[in-house]
C-alpha cells in the first residue's frame, strides 16, 4: 500500500479490517485521474475497478449524434466495479472523470475474489449497490421533470459533497454535457444561483458561498439521493467505531 495515503477515504475500502483489508490492498495502487479522462468505454472489457478517494466520476449515456447526459456519479462513497458484481465483463455506458483526483485501482480478479470471500466486502458492496441503482432512478426522473436551474444546484451539492470541498474545477460547457442542456441555459442557471450569493464561478472554479441556501433551491432529488447513501456510511461508522460526524455522502 502507497505511504501516506488514506484507503479509508473510501467508505467501502474503509469498512474492511484484517484479511479482507489485506487482500484487497495487495494488488491495489493509487492512480491519478483528470478531467474528461476515460474511466471505462462501452462494450470495452473491464480489467479493474477503482475506488475514488478525491476524484468524482460521471457515468453518461452517448447518443447517436454525440449527444450525452449524466445518468449516475461515483465519488467516495462507491466503486465503478458494478458491472462486475451483476456479473458483467462490459458495461453499455461510457465512464469519464468529472473532478480530477486520486483512486485505488483494483483489478477485476481481486474484486471478483473479494466478491466471493468476503462477507463484509459484500455486505457493503450491496448496500452501495442498492443505493446506486435507487439514485439512476431518481436522476433519470430529475432529468425529466425539473428545471435546469435546480438540476443544477443538486449537481454542484452533490459533486461537493463527492469532493468533499466546497471548490472544485467546473466550466459551463462541461456542466451543460452532465446536465444534458444547452450551454446557454446553464450559463443562466449558474448566473442566477452567483447572484443569490449561493455560489461564485470564476475561472473555471466553482465555490459554494451558502449550502444551504443552495439546498433550499435544488429539487428534492438532492435529499432523496443523499439519504441512500447515507445508509452505506452509517453502517461504515458502525463497523469502524467512528465517532466522527463529517462523512462524505
Amino acid at each position: 500500500m502507497p505511504k501516506n495515503v488514506d484507503y479509508a477515504s473510501n467508505a467501502i475500502l474503509g469498512c474492511l479490517k484484517g484479511k479482507d483489508r489485506a487482500l484487497a490492498l495487495q494488488t491495489t495502487k493509487i492512480v491519478d485521474f483528470k478531467v474528461r479522462q476515460n474511466v471505462y468505454r462501452p462494450e470495452e472489457r473491464i480489467t479493474d475497478a477503482y475506488f475514488p478517494l478525491s476524484a468524482v466520476f460521471s457515468v453518461v449515456a452517448r447518443m447517436k449524434d454525440g449527444a450525452m447526459i449524466e445518468v449516475g456519479t461515483i465519488g467516495r462513497e462507491g466503486t465503478t466495479g458494478v458491472p462486475l458484481v451483476m456479473g458483467s465483463e462490459t458495461t453499455a455506458n461510457e465512464s469519464f472523470c468529472q473532478v480530477p483526483g486520486k483512486a485505488w485501482k483494483m483489478p477485476a480478479a481481486t474484486f471478483r475474489s473479494l466478491l466471493a470471500t468476503s462477507q463484509v466486502f459484500r455486505q457493503y458492496i450491496n448496500r452501495y449497490l442498492q443505493a446506486y441503482v435507487n439514485m439512476l432512478g431518481q436522476l433519470a426522473a430529475c432529468n425529466r421533470l425539473h428545471s435546469v436551474y435546480e438540476r443544477c444546484a443538486r449537481w454542484l451539492l452533490m459533486t461537493r459533497d463527492r469532493v468533499g470541498s466546497d471548490t472544485f474545477p467546473l466550466t459551463h460547457e462541461f456542466l451543460a454535457i452532465m446536465l444534458g442542456s444547452r450551454r446557454s441555459g446553464v450559463t443562466v442557471a449558474a448566473a442566477i444561483l452567483q447572484r443569490a450569493g449561493f455560489i461564485r464561478y470564476s475561472r473555471g472554479m466553482i465555490t459554494i458561498l451558502d449550502g444551504a441556501g443552495l439546498e433550499t433551491t435544488a429539487c428534492e432529488c438532492y435529499k432523496v439521493t443523499t439519504s441512500q447513501f447515507g445508509d452505506l456510511l452509517s453502517l461504515r461508522q458502525a463497523a469502524d467505531g467512528s465517532s466522527r460526524t463529517k462523512t462524505v455522502t
